[in-house]
């Protein structure tokens, strides 16, 4: 019976290696040339009971905990105008609640705990019909499950549902500075060791500090789909697209674009869309979906987690049940619906309090109710 994934991320790396830890083969079909072929983004937090819960599945806490950044859970909070709303600094012996991780790092960890021959890169997925995959180089591949792993513009989606993915209002543009603690100790100093957020109304600056030392700075905007088109900021032009960028923040304290006008060459622009929250399919046999893929929320810290317990949960399920995938299928997909459609109402009323007026107050009620 052979298993077949198509989508090399974190979702699908943990499906293949809950099956290898269980002693069943699986085949991952990936888009991507190698590993190493296009950044990976930046830092994750791994909740215990969802993430990190899938890594004790795979049997990969232990490298984690090792990889994992204590001090990536410090937050700050502010209003444009530079108050301070809150400041958590994580102390040294504080437990691994959420701890930060590099995508990069985490993908290459799941990576080497497979079998050479498991993941087969170049293979870009167009189709699939009578347990046949066919592939854009005009390759095939049998197969008897397949699993759609292959994130938000999912092909496999099409198999089992018309649902796509829509715009939710907001547009992001990252941006970073390397190497940030030599270059700008001033700003390394502001942002600290985790994660920085100014909400205004209607648009924010985060910065994130990854492993590598470089912040990654993200600015969001409430605006429509087309924004990037009709916005006249010329992202072709590093340098130009800065300074536009910068205007954008009139008004904002000093400090705040002074991140945005330290930063290198990478402007990277970013609609952010979603699946219908709750979204369901009936079960069919000899398919199924994970990760963004079935429940493309919100990038408020849900997605990765969800996707990799996602992984984790259905390769239990098939071990459990290896003469059946049917039944293998439904039991992961009765769970995932329930467990995913929480996370995606959770993800939503987070992105809505950041999309809001007055979201830095909003948010801080959030995390200091009462």
């Amino acid at each position: 019976m052979t298993i077949t994934i198509v989508g090399a991320g974190l979702g699908g790396l943990a499906l293949a290696r809950v099956l290898h830890v269980n002693g069943i083969d699986a085949i991952v079909y990936e888009r991507e040339s190698s590993r190493g072929a296009r950044g990976q983004g930046g830092m994750l937090d791994l909740h215990s009971g969802t993430g990190q819960r899938a890594m004790r599945e795979a049997g990969l806490i232990d490298q984690f905990h090792a990889m994992a950044r204590r001090e990536g859970q410090d937050l700050r909070l502010l209003e444009p105008d530079g108050t301070l709303l809150l400041q958590e600094d994580t102390p040294d012996d504080a437990p691994l609640e959420r701890p930060e991780v590099d995508r990069a790092d985490l993908r290459n960890l799941l990576l080497d705990s497979l079998p050479e021959h498991a993941v087969r890169w170049g293979h870009a997925f167009e189709s699939a019909d009578n347990g046949l995959l066919h592939f854009a180089d005009g390759s095939s591949a049998t197969y008897d499950l397949l699993v759609g792993a292959d994130g938000a513009d999912s092909r496999v989606r099409a198999l089992l549902t018309d649902a796509r993915p829509a715009h939710t209002g907001q547009n992001v543009v990252e941006l970073g500075i390397p190497d940030i603690d030599r270059t700008h100790p001033d700003l390394a100093a502001m942002v600290g060791r985790g994660n920085y957020w100014v909400l205004g109304n209607g648009q924010s600056l985060s910065a994130q500090r990854n492993g590598d030392g470089r912040v990654r700075i993200y600015l969001s905007f409430n605006t429509a789909e087309d924004w990037f088109a009709t916005s006249g900021i010329p992202f072709g032009d590093p340098a130009a697209a800065r300074a536009r960028l910068i205007d954008l923040f009139t008004g904002w304290d000093s400090r705040f674009t002074a991140l945005i006008a330290a930063c290198d060459d990478t402007v990277l622009p970013r609609s952010i869309t979603t699946l219908p929250v709750g979204l369901t399919w009936p079960s069919r046999p000899g398919v199924t979906l994970l990760g963004d893929a079935a429940h493309l929320m919100p990038p408020v810290g849900q997605g990765a987690n969800m996707a990799l317990l996602d992984g984790a949960l259905l390769g239990l399920a098939l071990a459990a049940h290896p003469d059946d995938f049917p039944a293998a299928v439904k039991e992961y997909e009765r769970e995932m619906f329930e467990r995913t459609s929480a996370a995606g109402r959770q993800s939503a009323r987070i992105q809505e309090m950041l999309m809001s007026p007055n979201a830095g107050r909003k948010m801080l009620a959030f995390f200091q109710p009462g």
